[in-house]
């Protein structure tokens, strides 16, 4: 099969099964995109999948670019101040735990803080996407749960930068500085591009605002900043989101988004589908008890970060415990930090995280029932 007919045949598989899932079964399409991926690696057809791989690098790249173009440099000041509780102690029961947990199994250092970051972080998307289709993006308590998230997002790539180090050569103490070095020259570039040359040049970039080539521009400036921090070493998501925010605070920012979505929408789920092909199964469940503790305690690590979280955020006890239950999803980073992985440890974290997504989306549409029951029907003033 030539490359255009493969490529085309794939575009229309994905479409059938973002439909399917999506409208039918209302499954988020990450899911689906990943389950699709590995019922094709079943077919053993797809012996080369460079093309796939290079396409959701794409997608992925600028998901994280949209994702900083949410918030500027100010915004996120504010909102670290009002979730830092909360965000440590994610840090610790869903990061510092597992990886205590995955230890007591008999796992290395590496093996055991690539489970914990399986564990941390929640997916963005999934749960954006829930809460878009529960009409809750207004509610009190997604003001919370989006800033937990935010935090989130800008530790996971931290997490994956040090990951790759351990999966090198070995990660020295200096290493560790070196990554934070690293990472303040990133941010530094972003700052100094952002407030000083994207305004110098702001009527410049006017001119063509309008342009069909505006995309390359928008794309260039995502992809190049991206490249940069993989340059470095770090990972190439973190200097996607600080190339987002670069564009945060200018006065096309809309323009931007609205050329950039387009762009995610066709190459993202190409990542997640590459993911599925890559996936491994066996007849055997490895690490199977290691799998169940993990999954339990990923749901309950959430719960209490919800929970207290919210209360400390300024959530009653009903709104902090749906906040909790929201927060159970995985997704992308967890597909991130999965891919570092080889052999079983690969095919744990495989598993891991069709069950994690599957379960915390249920948990999150079940949220209002179980808090019924637990909490009463009263509703606390």
């Amino acid at each position: 099969m030539n490359l255009p007919l493969a490529i085309g045949l794939i575009l229309f598989a994905l479409f059938v099964a973002a439909f399917v899932g999506i409208k039918l079964l209302r499954i988020p399409d990450i899911v689906i995109f990943i389950l699709l991926g590995a019922a094709l690696s079943f077919t053993n057809y797809f012996g080369d999948t460079d093309v796939f791989k290079v396409a959701g690098e794409i997608g992925l790249i600028v998901l994280f670019f949209l994702l900083g173009m949410k918030f500027t440099f100010k915004e996120l000041g504010k909102k670290g101040k009002k979730v830092w509780k909360a965000s440590v102690l994610d840090v610790v029961l869903g990061l510092g735990v597992t990886f205590a947990i995955a230890m007591f199994f008999g796992h290395d250092l590496f093996t055991s803080l690539l489970i914990g970051g399986l564990v941390y972080a929640t997916s963005s998307s999934i749960t954006v996407k829930l809460l878009e289709h529960k009409n809750k993006l207004d509610n009190k308590e997604s003001g919370f749960i989006l800033s937990l998230l935010i935090f989130e997002d800008l530790i996971a790539p931290i997490l994956i930068t040090v990951l790759i180090g351990l999966s090198g050569d070995g990660f020295s103490g200096m290493d560790f500085v070196f990554v934070f070095l690293k990472i303040a020259l990133l941010v530094l570039g972003a700052l100094v591009i952002g407030k000083v040359l994207f305004k110098k040049v702001h009527h410049l970039i006017n001119r063509f605002l309008e342009e069909d080539y505006f995309v390359l521009f928008v794309l260039g400036v995502a992809i190049t900043y991206g490249g940069f921090a993989l340059f470095l070493g770090l990972s190439e998501v973190i200097g996607a989101f600080l190339a987002g925010i670069m564009l945060a605070e200018t006065s096309f920012k809309d323009k931007v988004q609205e050329v950039a979505m387009p762009v995610r929408n066709l190459f993202l789920p190409f990542f997640f589908l590459n993911f599925g092909l890559t996936l491994e199964f066996t007849k055997e469940v490895p690490a199977f008890g290691l799998l169940i503790v993990v999954v339990i305690w990923s749901v309950f690590a959430k719960l209490i970060v919800g929970y207290f979280g919210g209360r400390w955020y300024g959530l009653d006890k009903r709104e902090s415990f749906e906040s909790g239950l929201a927060l159970t999803p995985r997704g992308e980073f967890s597909v991130i930090i999965a891919a570092l992985a080889t052999g079983v440890v690969q095919i744990f974290a495989g598993m891991y995280i069709l069950i994690a997504a599957l379960l915390g989306m249920v948990l999150f549409q079940m949220a209002p029932k179980i808090s019924r029951k637990l909490m009463g029907d009263k509703k606390e003033e």
